[in-house]
């Protein structure tokens, strides 16, 4: 009885944490788009059509950004020095541009689903 009562408090343990690895490793393999040098870059992202993503956006200069794109229904201002996570769903093959709407001379940028 006492195997029985150790095994289920151990499985309780040991399933959150690989949820949790399977998290951690899922961030790593995230996607990144920066923010330096007043442009995005890279400026065209290129993605598998229909799978879920994870992009981080870092915000790498000196000045408050908005990350934001119409097609993706994303809109985000970022503070100097910020990052974000943006998980996206399974995007059909396309072109979805994103600007900083804080900097009209910014150059836009494309994430281009394939």
């Amino acid at each position: 009885m006492r195997r029985s009562v150790k095994a289920l408090m151990l499985a309780l343990v040991a399933v959150p944490m690989l949820a949790i690895a399977a998290v951690a490793d899922a961030d790593h393999s995230a996607l990144e788009i920066r923010f330096q040098n007043h442009r995005f870059a890279p400026q065209t992202l290129n993605v598998p059509a229909g799978q879920a993503l994870v992009i981080k956006v870092v915000n790498a200069s000196n000045e408050t950004i908005e990350f934001e794109s119409f097609k993706l229904n994303r809109e985000v201002a970022m503070t100097p020095g910020e990052t974000i996570t943006v998980r996206l769903p399974a995007l059909d093959p396309g072109s979805y541009d994103f600007y900083d709407d804080f900097h009209q001379d910014v150059p836009e940028g494309s994430i281009v689903a394939k």
